[in-house]
């Protein structure tokens, strides 16, 4: 699994890079790392960009659901960037999980993908 994480503070964007399969363990490293930063600058937005994304072992979407949960209030704005319609579904599946506003693009909308974090 590849997991890489960015924040930058001057737009308060976290952006997630997410390749492979995501694993329970990985999730060791991105709920501590969500969690100090809504403990610094309460909600945060988040990027997060799927490339060859196959999914989540069982355990890393139970790891999914509770955090999603827990966090329920804490993202302004979800925006999905991906290669596949899967992950444009995903978008539409996370929304009841979350009062953030969530937007799916395609790879090659990236651009306005970021410029609508900005907004």
């Amino acid at each position: 699994m590849a997991l890489d994480l960015t924040y930058d503070s001057a737009t308060n964007v976290l952006t997630v890079k997410l390749g492979g399969k995501l694993e329970s363990k990985d999730y060791e490293t991105l709920t501590p790392y969500v969690e100090r930063l809504i403990a610094e600058h309460g909600k945060v937005d988040m990027l997060v960009i799927l490339h060859d994304f196959h999914g989540w072992t069982a355990g890393a979407l139970w790891e999914d659901i509770k955090f999603d949960v827990k966090h329920f209030r804490d993202i302004g704005k979800l925006a999905l960037v991906g290669e596949t319609k899967w992950e444009q579904g995903m978008a539409t599946f996370c929304k009841p999980f979350t009062t953030a506003k969530v937007r799916y693009f395609p790879v090659e909308e990236t651009a306005a993908a970021k410029a609508w974090m900005a907004a």
